[in-house]
């Protein structure tokens, strides 16, 4: 892309960064300097939300190619301006994978990301900046660590470095996979970001009675609900959502036939099998088959974590988002198979999934914790625990 191209692409994702950017700053004035970053934090978790969400719907619309080449289209900073080489493409091929339309999906996906970056960079520069004032002032207290900021930045990165290779590669679905779970991670990253921020602008001294295991518990439904999400990222990048269209069976059986080796194959071409020919039925159904069965452990999983974590008081809301979420789930997963993919319906377990991430996300990060005194006392004798734990309070005071 020519220099004024990239300039104009640039201001296109600092354009649409600003507005809520510029909401945050002439919203009511803050008793804290903490409290634009805070809010700004939330306001990039929504934004970011968003961005997964209308990503699955560049996906599943097939737009993922309506621009060949990145970051522009076609060299350009906007489909309008490469207006002429998008028509030239779709007469040369209708039915194929560049349109009008499907180039105005994909870069709007693309400025929104942008925009993701852009609310990210102002987000270290003012964790810098507060934290820059706390060491010169002792009485301010740094909202968060700039690093954090940091490595959000670091992520984003990242992230755009796969989305960039999910176009240059041709829609390779390893490409698309690690682009969507790098989307997902980034979410549950801002999310800690910004409870983090929240937790340092509240003082909590009330102490939380835990539930045995329920720590370990969280983690571990936290940790199969990614790897669902990366089977069902790779359930879409490979199109085998219909290769199973009823339920419960999988074409009028229990077990279907099914070729696993050809259909995990990480790197291989986009519809191609390991040595190269086209992608077999039974390959297909082999993705299909696990993220639909896998789901069964997840939503185990889920429940009985939603059974022992509505007993702790400030999880009540996060349990109940878990089990509409988790109903939601279900429901637009059958819909899907039965009704043959609609795109609502695949949206909406786009979204699902990205909402599971964020709530199970938000439940460990808030699951009980000892405060800093307790777990000074206990690692006390009884002798000497009182006295350290005056010590303490007095230092902490």
């Amino acid at each position: 892309m020519h220099g004024f191209d990239l300039l104009l692409l640039a201001f296109k994702g600092i354009a649409i960064a600003s507005l809520p950017i510029a909401l945050v700053w002439v919203g009511r004035a803050p008793k804290q300097g903490g409290d634009r970053l805070r809010r700004l934090a939330w306001v990039t978790v929504f934004i970011t939300f968003d961005l997964i969400v209308f990503g699955g719907f560049t996906r599943l619309t097939d737009s993922g190619l309506g621009c060949p080449d990145w970051p522009g289209c076609y060299a350009k900073a906007n489909p309008l301006m490469a207006s002429q080489d998008i028509r030239s493409a779709e007469t040369a091929m209708p039915s194929g994978p560049v349109s009008m339309a499907k180039a105005w999906i994909e870069m709007i996906h693309r400025y929104l990301a942008m925009a993701v970056g852009v609310l990210i960079v102002t987000m270290l520069v003012l964790s810098i900046r507060r934290a820059w004032k706390a060491r010169r002032d002792a009485s301010v207290r740094a909202p968060a660590e700039p690093w954090l900021a940091g490595s959000l930045l670091g992520l984003v990165i990242l992230q755009g470095a796969f989305g960039a290779w999910t176009v240059t590669q041709k829609l390779q679905p390893i490409f698309v996979s690690t682009h969507l779970l790098l989307g997902m991670g980034l979410l549950g990253f801002l999310i800690l970001h910004a409870l983090r921020l929240d937790d340092r602008a509240s003082v909590q001294t009330a102490s939380v009675h835990a539930v045995p295991g329920l720590r370990v518990l969280a983690a571990s439904a936290l940790a199969v609900l990614i790897l669902q999400i990366g089977l069902g990222g790779w359930v879409s990048a490979n199109y085998a959502v219909l290769a199973c269209s009823e339920f419960p069976k999988c074409q009028g059986v229990w077990l279907p036939e099914m070729d696993f080796a050809n259909g995990f194959h990480l790197w291989r071409e986009l519809g191609k099998s390991a040595d190269g020919g086209y992608l077999s039925v039974a390959a297909l159904t082999a993705i299909h088959w696990v993220h639909r069965n896998f789901a069964w452990a997840v939503a185990v999983l889920l429940v009985l974590l939603g059974a022992r974590a509505r007993k702790v008081d400030r999880l009540a809301r996060p349990v109940a988002v878990l089990w509409v979420l988790l109903v939601g789930q279900f429901v637009t997963g059958l819909v899907n198979v039965i009704f043959a993919w609609p795109l609502v319906a695949a949206v909406l377990h786009n979204a699902g999934a990205a909402g599971l991430l964020a709530t199970l996300v938000v439940i460990n990060y808030r699951l009980p914790r000892k405060s800093p005194i307790a777990r000074f006392a206990d690692s006390r004798s009884p002798v000497e625990g009182p006295a350290s734990m005056s010590a303490l309070r007095r230092t902490a005071g």
